[in-house]
């Protein structure tokens, strides 16, 4: 089955349990031309993560020692609001660095909660060892099929929403929701990754020409600080020649602001990531181009109305 007949399943598969988010034409935000926004971090538990981890626990059969995961925060809450819906136990490992409005977001799904010391790596590091230990079903945040074709859902659904840009601009962090685009559009549209300059997994593994550890820090390094780029992502993204940029802190909190500041749309840093690109001048688009944004998440530290 190709990425394209798995994707329609798996938007099949999770009908009904996750929200189908709205798009919108944005103008202003310093730039001469308008921009087409999908409003991820509208989905449930406030990411797209939403998508693969029903996919997942839809795809195939939970043992009876349940799930166990992996996170720097997004992720965690997703699995642990699909495994709460769909009746499963599930442990989740998480770095301190998610930060405490994050961690609550996990707690308040009612997922066996582990804070650990470090970085995401350090918790993948411990969620392995518990799924050899007791037989759990690991849910990947980004690197494994049945993640990508549900991240690849929210492209499905924004083709079936009248998706009209000639090119795409999507934050990277371990690389699952480019993943799903890629395979959606498979080069029918014009992919474009955007990295924070402190967390760039695949722009490092691309000028490597093969995945490669990298240091992870700045705002947006509790959702887009992958140590490592996926190999589905770095696949794909090698085969279609993808462009990949780098954008900077204070791009990506300018982003963050003016979305607030002119459209009231309230994200997280990785949210604004790919925007940034746009604002910063990082991507300046052919005078006809016609682009879009994916907003992947608003899970914003702290939770304002907290």
């Amino acid at each position: 089955m190709g990425w394209k007949s798995k994707i329609e399943a798996a938007a099949d598969r999770i009908a009904g349990h996750t929200q189908t988010t709205p798009t919108m034409q944005v103008n202003g935000l310093g730039l001469n031309f308008p921009v087409e926004l999908k409003l991820e971090h509208m989905q449930h538990t406030g990411s797209f993560k939403a998508r693969g981890a029903f996919n997942t626990l839809l795809s195939e059969p939970v043992p009876a020692a349940g799930l166990v995961a992996a996170s720097g925060g997004n992720h965690g809450a997703a699995v642990g609001y699909a495994a709460h819906k769909l009746g499963h136990k599930v442990r989740i490992y998480v770095p301190e660095m998610a930060g405490p409005s994050k961690i609550a977001l996990i707690k308040n799904t009612g997922a066996d909660l582990q804070v650990v010391p470090g970085a995401y790596s350090d918790a993948m590091e411990l969620a392995q060892k518990y799924e050899a230990e007791t037989g759990a079903m690991q849910v990947h945040a980004y690197d494994a099929p049945a993640t990508v074709a549900g991240q690849g859902s929210c492209f499905s659904e924004w083709q079936a929403q009248g998706f009209q840009a000639d090119t795409l601009l999507i934050a990277v962090g371990g690389g699952g929701l480019i993943s799903g685009a890629m395979a959606w559009f498979g080069g029918e549209k014009k992919v474009v990754a955007v990295e924070p300059e402190t967390s760039k997994a695949l722009n490092a593994a691309l000028q490597a020409k093969t995945p490669v550890d990298v240091e992870v820090s700045g705002v947006a390094a509790n959702a887009l600080g992958a140590k490592r780029i996926g190999g589905i992502c770095f696949d794909l993204a090698l085969s279609q020649g993808i462009e990949s940029l780098t954008v900077s802190d204070a791009a990506i909190t300018k982003a963050q602001q003016a979305l607030w500041s002119q459209h009231r749309i309230l994200v997280e840093p990785a949210g604004a990531t790919a925007l940034a690109a746009l604002m910063s001048g990082a991507y300046s688009p052919a005078e006809d181009e016609r682009v879009a944004v994916l907003i992947c998440g608003g899970n914003i530290a702290p939770d304002p109305l907290g």
